[in-house]
């Protein structure tokens, strides 16, 4: 049985925030280089990668194949994985055809599953769809919101009891009677721009908000927020392309130096629909709401709140019933608070224990990014984990034996491994993952931490899975692992990868990754082609298999192939590390890479003639600047959605890096490549989407139009109506890649000399 929800083992790369996946085509025939997403798992084990745990204890569902359609199955691992049906092929038939299920929800206490179908994208996620119902007990299925819009609902859940559910629609809440079907409209005014349950583009993007309600423990009460985006302008993307007269596309997009969307909570009763707002001090228009759940009982909801430059986060206890609001946390940071967007990307809240009395928090306060234990009222403040290393993020809790689990790594910063500490604060963080496997751990911790599914892999490794005892570290069962032979590794990774780290003339230590060519030959020279991205959204030095195959392709054809993480990036090295640059985007960052290239080119087999970089996004933003001020260094660029000038981004992602305007006007204008193309001496090749609602279009022909004015050449090729990953139409992704390749060859030329 294979599950039909199987996530694929490309090669992800995050830039910006969003994800593009490199190897999501074939590569041309010509290339001779094989994807691991086309390579099936070496066994027919189940593939745990996809379990659902049940809220409680170890019991797990999965969704899986079976011959005509697929069905629901729930697991439990402490009877010898005994095996039961939950949804049977037979029992998902809507109009003569199976229901394609994308994704579902189970309710054990209740006897009922919601099943997600038919989604729509709403701006990076397909979170809008069609929700069904299906009752275990009476192997009934019914579609909720009947008479709403089709693909028109989001993020149904059901209450504590089952007898009802909850869902947004067009920008409002609703909730459904699940016996008598009776829907009822608990908002009224949601529109475009007044956004009830749900986020604008900028809290989704920056903030990793999408769910925007909660229903009470006790469900009789949802609280939500309530976006009000009525004075954010619009940024108006023009299709030329779909119709014979062009229209205009508007994006509601806040930008840098302009007010950001007020955010409000409200808490909405479902039988009365009495609405009561909460009275959060603050001006709505100078802070953010990025964080709201209720706080372990049906009376309170605990709020995170931001202040516009992000520099200061206070946490409120909230009376649902008066609405009152009493502080209980407050931190600030010279440069920004981290949001932890994994943490909070994964968990919607807190991690509440000892029965809602207490909930963990993480800090950066003390130079590293570690876990403290409050009472919910912000008194009794434990350090938990304590030494010079950053948890980097929350894994699981074991209540019971009172034991934390979280990822980091104490001695390589490319590498995660589990480790866990007690929750008294006492002792040190001890080891999980096995200590002879170096490289990528990754755990799925049951609710009662007596299971886990443990994935691994390294630079050469393939990935391998297994379901294990946590606390024996025993394997129990086998999952879906690629246990390639010796050729086949050759054949998904044909070039070589290793790892080095190199120290610039400014004392800083950057940790990389090289790929060779096989035919490797040490007293001729090569040329470089440098792939970054170099900004605080993301790192892209990690010791886990990733066969990228735009970057073998490159190097088989003679290529030396080397990534960098400069300081900013999201690594494991300390908060001094991470917030170093702090109002230094596209200067420090810069300078990190162009000195550790300046080392790198003393190496005896490096062509310091056929020099290139490129990248996408914050990396094409990083590209343009590398070959503006750097020119005697880098002769060949190919910035791909690259930010030219930084007020035109967002003004959450920009201000929480670069500070507030006008005070920091001269950190903008000396961060944005724009101001310094007369520095340009190589060869230019800008892409663009003209349909990105993230990079937009305007930086492309602002940078063109500057590029232009200095008198300097270069090469663009624009995607009509393209969004950020450039991947939508027909072949775009053959072609950008075709593009790219044949800019390098022509201005780059490959092999050794």
């Amino acid at each position: 049985m294979k599950s039909i929800l199987k996530k694929s083992l490309l090669s992800v790369l995050f830039w910006g925030s969003c994800v593009i996946i490199l190897n999501a085509q074939p590569l041309p025939a010509s290339l001779n280089y094989q994807s691991l997403s086309a390579l099936p798992p070496q066994n027919e084990n189940m593939n745990f990668g996809d379990i659902q745990w049940n809220k409680t204890g170890h019991l797990f569902t999965n969704l899986e194949e079976v011959t005509g359609g697929f069905e629901i199955v729930e697991y439990d691992p402490a009877n010898n994985f005994s095996r039961k049906v939950l949804v049977a092929s037979s029992s998902l038939i809507v109009n003569n055809a199976t229901l394609p299920v994308e994704a579902y929800t189970w309710y054990p206490a209740t006897g009922k599953i919601v099943l997600f179908s038919n989604s729509k994208r709403v701006w990076r996620e397909n979170t809008r769809g069609d929700f069904w119902l299906y009752d275990v007990n009476s192997k009934s299925l019914k579609k909720l919101g009947n008479s709403l819009p089709e693909s028109s609902l989001q993020f149904a859940k059901l209450s504590a009891d089952g007898s009802k559910a909850a869902y947004v629609s067009k920008h409002n809440i609703y909730v459904e009677d699940l016996k008598s079907g009776a829907i009822k409209q608990l908002t009224t005014d949601g529109t475009n721009r007044i956004i009830n349950g749900t986020f604008d583009w900028a809290y989704e993007e920056e903030l990793f908000c999408r769910d925007g309600f909660r229903w009470s423990p006790d469900g009789q009460s949802i609280a939500f927020w309530q976006i009000d985006a009525s004075k954010i302008g619009n940024y108006l993307m023009l299709n030329t392309t779909d119709s014979i007269y062009s229209f205009n596309v508007p994006v509601e997009y806040p930008k840098v130096g302009y007010d950001p969307s007020k955010a409000k909570i409200g808490v909405v009763n479902v039988q009365s629909a009495q609405l009561k707002w909460m009275d959060i001090p603050g001006d709505p228009v100078k802070n953010y709401l990025p964080r709201m759940d209720w706080a372990g009982n049906s009376n309170e909801v605990m709020v995170q709140q931001l202040n516009r430059k992000q520099d200061s986060c206070k946490l409120y206890l909230v009376n649902t019933q008066s609405g009152l609001a009493k502080k209980v946390y407050e931190e600030s940071d010279a440069a920004w608070i981290d949001m932890n967007y994994f943490w909070q990307y994964d968990r919607v809240g807190w991690d509440f224990i000892n029965n809602g009395k207490e909930f963990l928090w993480t800090s950066e306060k003390d130079g590293w990014r570690h876990v403290y234990r409050l009472n919910k009222d912000g008194s009794n403040e434990r350090l938990l984990s304590k030494g010079k290393y950053d948890v980097m993020d929350i894994v699981g809790i074991d209540q019971k034996k009172e034991v934390l689990y979280f990822y980091g790594s104490t001695q390589n910063a490319t590498q995660q491994y589990l480790y866990c500490i007690t929750l008294d604060g006492k002792g040190s963080e001890v080891l999980v993952s096995p200590a002879a496997q170096k490289g990528t751990h990754k755990y799925n911790i049951s609710p009662d931490a007596q299971y886990a599914v443990h994935g691994f892999s390294n630079y050469q490794t393939a990935p391998t899975e297994e379901f294990i005892s946590l606390a024996s570290k025993k394997r129990l069962k086998e999952g879906q692992s690629y246990n390639l032979t010796a050729e086949q590794l050759k054949q998904y990774l044909p070039n070589p990868k290793s790892f080095f780290q190199v120290t610039t003339i400014d004392g800083v230590t950057i940790d990389g990754w090289v790929i060779k060519p096989a035919n490797f030959d040490e007293t001729k020279k090569y040329p470089v082609l440098f792939d970054l991205y170099g900004e605080p959204a993301a790192a892209t030095v990690k010791d886990s298999f990733s066969p990228n195959s735009w970057h073998q392709s490159w190097a088989s054809q003679g290529y030396v192939i080397i990534s960098l993480d400069n300081r900013g990036t999201p690594v494991a090295k300390g908060r001094e590390w991470r917030k170093a640059i702090f109002k230094n985007i596209g200067n420090l960052n810069i300078r990190d890479q162009a000195m550790a290239a300046k080392e790198i080119l003393k190496w005896k087999w490096v062509d310091s003639s056929r020099i290139a970089v490129w990248g996408w996004s914050g990396g094409g933003s990083s590209t343009q600047n590398l070959m503006f001020k750097y020119p005697d260094i880098f002769k060949t660029g190919m910035a791909v959605a690259g930010v030219a000038n930084l007020l035109t981004y967002d003004n959450i992602y920009e201000e929480r890096y670069m500070g507030l305007l006008p005070q920091a006007v001269d950190a903008y204008k000396q961060g944005s490549s724009i101001n310094f193309v007369s520095g340009l001496k190589g060869n230019l090749l800008l892409v663009h989407g003209s349909g990105d609602d993230n990079v937009h279009y305007q930086n492309h022909e602002m940078l063109v139009n500057a590029l232009i004015e200095a008198g300097k050449p270069f090469s663009m090729m624009v995607y009509p109506n393209r969004s950020h990953s450039i991947n939508e139409g027909k072949g775009t992704d053959k072609h950008l890649f075709n593009l790219l390749t044949t800019y390098l060859v022509e201005h780059c030329p490959p092999g050794a000399r």
